[in-house]
């Protein structure tokens, strides 16, 4: 269904309507590492029922959901935002998205109130595939690859929804895409 692209760090994923692994599932995933040893990515749609009040206890904010990585290290907290020049830390992926950075000064601005949900995205665990492994499940056509998006799609808060705004910013050529039913049976 999915033409075959190439990954690059920054690069979303973004998962066949109706892929087979419940863990990927109509998926919209971030790749904050591609190289030689493998990628690492975090999926933007998949919210837990946790805040990050439920994980971190200095927390004072119960504004923060967290989010289903991935499948790899599921009790590991990782983040995305789009805050740098508030948190002066983070790995830069793509336009204004950086990955990680100084979590102590984060927790602090958090409590302070000078970062919000809107900047900064939680997950527990991540998504990792071995060297070549993601380039063959790409010419299988199990994902499209989108690096053309616009930014904020990153901070997008409901799953259904992102996959969809993704599915369709990818160009009319896929716009269908967003339409088809969670289940084919449906159909």
């Amino acid at each position: 269904m999915f033409s075959e692209n190439t990954p690059t760090q920054g690069s979303l994923l973004l998962s066949e309507p109706f892929m087979q692994d419940h863990n990927f599932e109509r998926s919209v995933v971030m790749i904050c590492e591609y190289n030689e040893d493998g990628t690492v990515a975090l999926i933007l749609n998949h919210r837990s029922h946790l805040l990050l009040s439920d994980v971190v206890k200095e927390i004072e904010n119960e504004k923060f959901p967290i989010y289903i990585g991935g499948p790899v290290e599921s009790n590991a907290l990782f983040f995305l935002h789009r805050a740098y020049d508030k948190l002066i830390s983070g790995t830069p992926i793509c336009e204004s998205v950086y990955w990680g950075g100084d979590f102590e000064n984060l927790i602090l601005l958090i409590n302070e109130g000078i970062i919000g949900p809107h900047e900064v995205k939680f997950f527990l665990g991540y998504s990792g595939w071995a060297p070549e492994q993601l380039d063959h499940e790409i010419e299988q056509n199990n994902w499209a690859v989108h690096q053309a998006f616009d930014p904020a799609l990153t901070f997008l808060t409901d799953g259904e929804d992102l996959w969809k705004q993704a599915i369709i910013s990818l160009g009319p050529k896929y716009a269908h895409v967003a339409n088809f039913p969670k289940s084919p049976d449906l159909n």
